[in-house]
């Protein structure tokens, strides 16, 4: 080892063709793994890189995968309410009376209440109010009988196939011994056709045009 050192400390770094053969051969050996590994450095740091960027899009790319995959769930949960909202409307459609329809429903109203023993002292249907697609048939009435009677015809109002309502009901004794009923039946009917488009018609008319 003594006489190593010895030869080392000897040697002239500016003449290499004077060296030692153990020190050519170490020499040789350090370049040779010294150029191995700063070539292997620089080719792994691309590598590297590489991977990063690989792996960044990767992280982008499963985000974007569970965002598409939560918009596609909620879409089936929005088209399932969408057409469970249809069905609910059509329902309800359905309950709603044409134009046509709509004498019949005030004579099954009339029916309810004589059905019951009830006596009518007024059924004055009102002028149709436009709201929106519907209108609003108003109907004013007043019947007297006895409480029970009045009662159940309520209920009869209430299960009839269309949609009526009992608004601004008012119940006083009569002199007679029986109760009276003042109330405001409403019923609603869909606009046909012709309606709709009249009434889009008027509504794009300007303000103060001739008729």
């Amino acid at each position: 080892m003594k006489n190593l050192l010895e030869e080392i400390k000897s040697v002239d770094p500016k003449l290499p063709g004077s060296w030692p053969l153990p020190i050519k051969i170490g020499a040789f050996l350090a370049m040779f793994v010294g150029v191995v590994v700063i070539g292997a450095l620089v080719d792994w740091q691309g590598q590297w890189e590489s991977l990063t960027v690989i792996e960044q899009e990767e992280e982008q790319l499963k985000n974007t995968f569970l965002a598409k995959k939560k918009e596609a769930i909620n879409l089936d949960i929005i088209k399932k309410q969408l057409i469970e909202t249809q069905q609910s409307f059509g329902a309800l459609l359905k309950q709603l009376p044409n134009k046509s329809e709509m004498d019949a429903l005030l004579t099954d109203i009339n029916q309810a209440g004589l059905g019951r023993g009830l006596q009518f002292d007024l059924f004055r249907p009102g002028g149709e109010v436009a709201t929106g697609v519907f209108t609003e048939q108003p109907i004013s009435i007043r019947v007297t009988g006895s409480y029970d009677d009045l009662g159940r015809f309520s209920s009869d109002i209430s299960q009839l196939p269309r949609i009526v309502t009992l608004n601004d009901i008012s119940i006083g004794p009569t002199a007679g011994g029986v109760l009276s009923m003042d109330a405001t039946a409403k019923t609603y009917r869909y606009l046909d056709e012709e309606e709709l488009a009249a009434q889009k018609k008027s509504a794009a008319k300007p303000a103060g045009a001739k008729k």
